[in-house]
């Protein structure tokens, strides 16, 4: 069984760019591909600013610091994919841009270990379709922020081989990553727990039931939780959290995976929680927003 000693990654925000540098901690060489170079630009100055902090704590020494930049690379050219020994895709929540990109990456990688999605909600197989060879396609779903989170959802489609799922679970624990299995459908393991959830939160602060602070401080000091349900919303994007409740509406037809109107509200008006500043809670301040 091969190592997955390049990793190429499609895609520069803030899951991509989370999983770059994991890799490249684990002493991995990775490409990053955008089509534009502002956001490989950002990408760069995010992990240039990570690394830092990591030798200011005394978790690098400068030479060690130096090796993680070096590692990284950075390309709008998609060819520049062509050294990777298996790619992670991080882009949009949307199945046929997705589906487009991993036509492109089956025809450009003939020999890639896998083509790995990183999606939260879309099914694997929906994806996989787009490919002449879908045994090689399969779910890697990080967990946000992936520097610190140590889960990895490894997701099994109905052509997904045995030997692609066992490169990629190898490939996520020489990362230093907890891997578990599910199959494929919408949600997986763990989004299909936490939705319901959250979107019952949303619910109750949008009937006014209580405040935003004191829905997060209840679940935060009776449950034992480290992030309220709200906040925790706010930190994974409204907008992601709006796709993920689509779709597992869309395949499962349950109300309790439904987006709240009030979420709808806060995305269409470009409220996505902590990453634009504002979403239930005003991060100017910490006041609840909506």
């Amino acid at each position: 069984m091969a190592d997955v000693d390049v990793l190429g990654i499609v895609g520069a925000g803030f899951m991509g760019s989370g999983i770059a540098e994991s890799a490249a901690l684990a002493g991995k060489h990775v490409v990053v591909h955008e089509p534009e170079q502002a956001p490989l630009d950002r990408s760069r100055a995010g992990l240039e600013r990570s690394v830092a902090k990591a030798v200011a704590r005394g978790r690098l020494d400068e030479a060690g610091a130096a090796g993680v930049l070096d590692r990284v690379v950075y390309t709008t050219d998609i060819g520049g994919l062509r050294a990777a020994d298996a790619v992670v895709e991080a882009i949009m929540e949307d199945p046929k841009v997705k589906g487009k990109l991993f036509q492109e990456l089956d025809r450009l990688l003939p020999d890639a270990r896998f083509l790995a999605s990183n999606t939260s909600s879309i099914p694997i197989a929906e994806i996989a379709a787009w490919t002449q060879r879908p045994e090689r396609v399969l779910g890697l779903h990080f967990f946000s922020p992936v520097p610190v989170m140590s889960l990895v959802e490894v997701v099994d489609a109905v052509d997904t081989g045995q030997e692609a799922l066992d490169d990629a679970c190898d490939f996520a624990a020489s990362i230093g990553k907890h891997t578990i299995r599910t199959k494929d459908r919408s949600g997986f393991i763990v989004n299909m727990l936490l939705v319901p959830y959250l979107m019952s939160a949303i619910r109750m602060y949008e009937d006014g039931f209580a405040t935003a602070e004191d829905i997060d401080e209840g679940m935060k000091r009776g449950c034992g939780h480290p992030m309220g349900p709200l906040t925790l919303c706010d930190f994974i994007g409204l907008d992601v959290m709006y796709a993920i409740g689509e779709s597992l509406f869309e395949e499962f037809k349950r109300a309790d995976f439904a987006p709240p109107p009030l979420l709808k509200r806060l995305v269409v008006s470009g409220h996505f929680g902590r990453k634009s500043g504002r979403g239930f809670y005003d991060y100017s301040g910490s006041r609840a927003a909506a």
